[in-house]
């Protein structure tokens, strides 16, 4: 057999892919990154650089409009859509250097165009180019899931893919999905002036998360002017005078029509595995995704697949760490596998609902012991002096005290979970968290809060009492 002409060909120019292809050009591997479109994926274009710089924008317009609880004279600024995604596109192509195919090709790898699939399990054929490699690499991403609505393709709508080429102004707005993409744009969209409507199937939003946080979360989108149909299946799409009209049915049966401007569909993903010839490379497929062992390695033991092709954890930073596992595993040998328990996540709402770890609804459902504390932020000074009370954090603990996840919705809640993030990684317990100096005043003392309410736990009636003959305390 001829020798492989690549040490490791990458399929697909996202995040994972593009970690796997730099990380493998650095320690000196020859590499082949092949993209059918551009590099920087989904993450750089449609997913989280645009949405968190709209985010920003909306933002900051909110706290413009609501400037008098600050002492501060309060205005309503004009808000063109237009320009608003002008920025977003701008920072987009302050980040595209860092995803070029030019600095790529410094590294010293090979930066392909095109779509190609598998011809045998060990040649990937582009262009009529047979590509072979010691190790392939499948990174192709995930795209916007479709609901099945009568009369959908016949409208122009929107996805993640296509919202922020917006240059219109969007009056109205439904939403159909409630997930992470859905309740981000939803309070975008209204702080940015759409009348917004979100369709959800479900009983519930952010049906992932625990229910407590999602729900107060919910509560809080109310109040901002965002209206939610929950327990509503939609059934048709067509056009209106207005834009666009759909029928949904209710839980109880009863139907009735919406009308609004613009359509986003924000109903889940898809990953790609079409057109890649993987069953002629032996590579299983299950569920639309490709299965994997926990060293991610397909059912083709030479090839691997990481980021959202192999699911179920759709966020870059998954796909990056992902990667990671990729490079030890098929370039340096060294056996890596997915530790599932220490994925932490963040809806970047505001506030933002971040968690790592077991969910109470999870805890419940797995037949956990478990005891749960929480803490409001309206009793964290910092947040007291910003204005930003909203929310709590939830941690579960074993009766033992070692921690078993934490949830937190407030502000910066993204940036709050990752003192969790380790505290599970390591096999620590609340105690641990509750000995750690937090400065003061900042948000993060609500990790120290919440750990030293099972201190408080362990303080009973009787404890006291021997600790008073024990020391000779007097108080009542």
């Amino acid at each position: 057999m001829a020798k492989p002409e690549f040490d490791l060909c990458v399929i697909g120019g996202g995040a994972g892919g593009l970690v796997v292809a730099a990380g493998a050009a650095t320690l000196g591997a020859k590499v082949v990154l092949i993209e059918k479109h551009r590099l920087g994926g989904d993450c750089l274009y449609h997913g989280c650089v645009p949405s968190k710089t709209l985010l920003h924008s909306a933002k900051v317009a909110h706290l413009m409009r609501g400037a008098g609880r600050f002492g501060l004279e309060p205005c309503a600024p004009p808000v063109r859509l237009d320009r608003v995604m002008q920025r977003v596109r701008a920072v987009i192509k302050t980040l595209e250097p860092h995803d070029s195919p030019e600095r790529f090709r410094a590294l010293g790898v090979e930066v392909l165009l095109g779509q190609g699939q598998f011809t045998d399990p060990r040649t990937f054929t582009l262009n009529r180019r047979p590509i072979t490699a010691r190790r392939f690499v499948l990174a192709t991403g995930s795209r916007p899931a479709l609901p099945a609505v009568t009369g959908l393709e016949k409208l122009t709508y929107l996805t993640n893919e296509t919202v922020f080429e917006l240059k219109e102004p969007v009056p109205s707005l439904i939403v159909l999905g409630a997930g992470p993409i859905g309740m981000e744009m939803a309070q975008a969209f209204a702080r940015l002036g759409s009348q917004v409507t979100v369709v959800q199937r479900g009983q519930r939003v952010l049906p992932k998360e625990d229910a407590d946080l999602a729900d107060a979360l919910r509560q809080r989108l109310a109040t901002e002017g965002v209206e939610f149909l929950l327990n509503h299946t939609p059934l048709q799409a067509g056009h209106s005078d207005s834009g666009i009209r759909l029928q949904i049915k209710a839980g109880d049966g009863r139907v009735k029509w919406l009308e609004a401007s613009h359509l986003l569909l924000a109903t889940g993903r898809r990953a790609n595995v079409e057109n890649l010839g993987l069953e002629t490379a032996g590579v299983q497929v299950t569920a639309g995704r490709i299965l994997t062992d926990k060293r991610l390695r397909t059912s083709n033991k030479t090839i691997y697949a990481c980021g959202d092709v192999t699911g179920p954890y759709p966020f870059t930073h998954m796909a990056e760490h992902q990667a990671g596992v990729v490079l030890r595993n098929a370039l340096l040998r060294l056996p890596a596998a997915v530790e599932p328990c220490v994925i932490p996540w963040c809806t970047f709402t505001d506030p933002e609902l971040a968690r790592v770890g077991l969910s109470e609804d999870e805890a419940r459902a797995q037949g956990v012991s478990y005891k749960a504390y929480r803490f409001p932020f309206a009793e964290i000074d910092r947040a007291r002096a910003e204005d930003e009370t909203a929310g709590f954090a939830k941690v579960l603990t074993t009766p033992r005290g070692r921690l078993l996840g934490a949830m937190i919705l407030g502000p910066r809640a993204g940036e709050l979970i990752h003192e969790y993030s380790l505290a599970l990684s390591q096999r620590l317990s609340l105690s641990d968290i509750s000995g750690v100096i937090h400065i003061y005043p900042t948000l993060a003392q609500i990790n120290r809060r919440v750990a030293d309410q099972a201190l408080k736990e362990r303080l009973t009636p009787r404890a006291k009492k021997w600790m008073q003959r024990l020391f000779g305390l007097r108080g009542g």
